[in-house]
């Protein structure tokens, strides 16, 4: 492989110092107009290119932003780093991706590999497990800019990017009334958690809106396939089951339906099932199945464009004024309705 030019190969061939290269490179005022354009047609000519990594490492920058997600795997969280990846690769960033899989001790395992490796800003979604944001707190004494997506906590100074989950939680019980669904369950997140708790306010007032009385008992701790599958088997053997589910998540909407399908449930004859992402799994359930598109490449975009204006601003606020952005959401009809 050919050895890659360096500054100091310049300045052997042209008998001067490599500071006065570098300065030359610059358009330096103190280097003369002969000597800078000596230098910059040698460059041209021996195929000099900037070490980019070691100009970084001068100027307190590695052009890295790190990511913590909960999971990988998830169709929303995919989403969001393909939205995430495409502005940083635009704007010469590289995204370092770490995955915390629902984990508290593993995500300050990564907030520490985050610091470990000097990166630039940080973008977040924290466990189901975290109600304990030191950690966060510690990027954020040192000076690491930190922007929280998706879930997201107030008591942290940080910039914030989040879908309406209210508005987007309203639209879809609303949706099931309209269909004629008097009885409706609603499958939860944990109400820790922003998301759960602004989905089932969404859920309370569209039933207050039409004087349907909230009933706790059809309010069910249900976000994931397996706990959704369970819940699913015990509240439709009741004698007088829900004619209507609004589930947090794709998942648990798409285990509903194949609850109901074992049990020779009809979908949407007897019971009409609403999920929340529009995931790619969303379309090709049987049958389709209604959710709310919650965006999550634009959010990916959105959060990664906040913490570059961050990044790229000449000097901090003081005191520092977080920033928070509501991405509206929208209910995709099929046929699960």
């Amino acid at each position: 492989m050919k050895r890659q030019v360096t500054i100091k190969d310049i300045a052997q061939k042209l008998g001067l110092s490599t500071s006065t290269i570098s300065r030359a490179l610059k358009d330096h005022p103190d280097i003369s107009p002969k000597t800078r354009t000596a230098v910059k047609e040698l460059a041209a000519l021996l195929g000099y290119r900037p070490n980019r990594i070691a100009l970084n490492l001068r100027n307190n920058s590695t052009n890295t932003i790190g990511l913590i997600i909960p999971e990988i795997e998830h169709y929303f969280f995919s989403a969001i780093i393909n939205g995430i990846e495409e502005v940083a690769y635009k704007n010469d960033y590289s995204v370092m991706v770490f995955q915390s899989d629902e984990s508290y001790k593993r995500e300050v395992i990564n907030t520490q590999a985050v610091l470990t490796n000097r990166v630039d800003g940080v973008l977040v979604s924290f466990s189901k497990e975290t109600k304990d944001f030191s950690h966060f707190q510690k990027l954020i004494d040192n000076e690491i800019p930190v922007v929280f997506f998706d879930r997201v906590i107030d008591a942290l100074q940080a910039d914030q990017v989040v879908a309406d989950d209210y508005q987007g939680a309203f639209l879809a019980v609303n949706h099931l009334i309209e269909k004629g669904c008097k009885r409706i369950a609603h499958f939860a997140a944990p109400q820790h958690l922003a998301i759960g708790k602004q989905r089932l306010s969404g859920y309370h007032d569209a039933l207050l809106k039409h004087t349907i009385p909230y009933d706790p008992d059809l309010v069910v701790l249900a976000d994931t396939f397996d706990t959704a599958r369970k819940a699913a088997h015990e509240i439709l053997r009741r004698p007088e089951h829900p004619d209507g589910f609004f589930a947090v998540n794709d998942m648990a909407a798409i285990a509903i339906i194949k609850e109901a399908k074992s049990l020779g449930i009809r979908v949407p004859e007897d019971i009409r099932v609403v999920g929340f992402e529009n995931s790619k799994s969303a379309a090709i359930s049987e049958p389709e199945l209604t959710t709310v598109d919650q965006f999550g490449f634009e959010l990916g975009r959105e959060a990664c464009l906040m913490l570059l204006k961050r990044l790229k601003s000449e000097e901090r606020e003081n005191p520092f004024k977080p920033i928070k952005k509501v991405i509206k959401t929208r209910l995709v009809v099929r046929a699960s309705t």
